[in-house]
C-alpha cells in the first residue's frame, strides 16, 4: 500500500476528516501530507483497545535502534522493525526500514547494531519512514518491550517531523511479565527469551528485536489469558493491585 492507497484508507476510516487535507501526492513529504498527519493523530482512538478481548486484538510490536538514549539531546532514530500480532498469532506482516541521518553513527553504536553510516546513505529520512510506519500499524495497538525508549523517541521525532503528539497506545510487555511471572525480576530482552527458552536471533536489530518480543508477548498473553484476564483493562486493573 502507497501514500495514496493509506491516504484513501484514511478518507474511508475518517470521514469527518475533510478531504482537502487528505490530498497529496507522492512526489514527496509536502505540507499537506503534515497536515494529514497531525489530523490523523487527533482523531485517533486510543481509548478503543483496552476494552477489546485479547484475542481479538490487533497489535504491532515494534522496536527501534537508535544513536543513544536520549533524543532531547540529539539522539536520533536509525532503524525501525515492527511484526504484526492478532490474540497470540504472530502474523506474516513486517516492516523494516533503516533511516537516513547527517550525523555520524557512533562506533560503540556500529559495534552493537551493525549499523553504519554507509548503510544510511541511501535510506529514506525520518519523516518518509514515519509516515510509511504509521502506514503500517493504522490504528492498532503498539506493543514494546521497556517502551519508554521507544515512547520517548517516537515522541520527539512526531512532533519535530509533524509538530503533533504521538497518540498511538504504547504497551510495555513488562505489564504481562510481573502479571504471569510476578516474582521474577528479569529486565532484558535476551534474559527473558532465555527464561522462556526462545532462541536468540539478530539480536540488537531493529526487526530481530521485535521478532522476539512478538514471540514474548504472544506466549505471555497466552498465559494471562488463562489466568483470567480477557482484555488489557483486565491486565490493567490486576496489575493495579499487586
Amino acid at each position: 500500500m502507497g501514500v495514496e492507497s493509506f491516504l484513501q484508507y484514511m478518507r474511508d476510516l475518517y470521514g469527518k476528516v475533510n478531504s482537502s487535507v487528505l490530498n497529496t501526492n507522492s512526489s514527496g513529504f509536502n505540507s499537506q501530507q503534515l497536515a494529514f498527519m497531525r489530523q490523523f493523530q487527533k482523531d485517533l482512538k486510543v481509548e478503543v483497545a483496552s476494552r477489546l478481548v485479547l484475542q481479538d486484538l490487533k497489535t504491532v510490536v515494534f522496536d527501534i535502534e537508535t544513536t543513544g538514549f536520549f533524543p532531547e539531546k540529539g539522539d536520533q532514530i536509525i532503524s525501525i522493525g515492527a511484526v504484526k500480532v492478532i490474540g497470540c498469532e504472530i502474523q506474516e506482516e513486517q516492516f523494516y526500514s533503516l533511516v537516513h541521518i547527517k550525523e555520524e553513527v557512533p562506533g560503540e553504536i556500529t559495534d552493537l547494531t551493525g549499523i553504519s553510516n554507509d548503510d544510511l546513505l541511501d535510506a529514506p529520512n525520518l519523516s518518509e519512514v514515519m509516515v510509511k510506519f504509521f502506514e503500517f500499524i493504522k490504528d492498532d495497538t503498539l506493543v514494546a518491550h521497556h517502551s519508554s525508549h521507544e515512547k520517548n523517541f517516537m515522541q520527539s521525532a512526531c512532533w519535530k517531523q509533524f509538530k503533533t503528539p504521538f497518540k498511538h497506545r504504547i504497551v510495555d510487555t513488562s505489564f504481562l511479565f510481573k502479571i504471569v511471572a510476578p516474582n521474577h525480576s528479569i529486565i532484558t530482552l535476551e534474559d527473558w527469551c532465555k527464561y522462556s527458552e526462545i532462541p536468540i536471533e539478530n539480536r540488537h536489530h531493529a526487526l530481530g528485536d521485535a521478532k522476539l518480543t512478538a514471540i514474548l508477548w504472544s506466549q505471555y498473553l497466552c498465559k494471562a489469558q488463562e489466568m483470567g484476564c480477557n482484555t488489557l483493562q483486565d491486565i490493567y486493573e490486576r496489575f493495579a493491585k499487586r
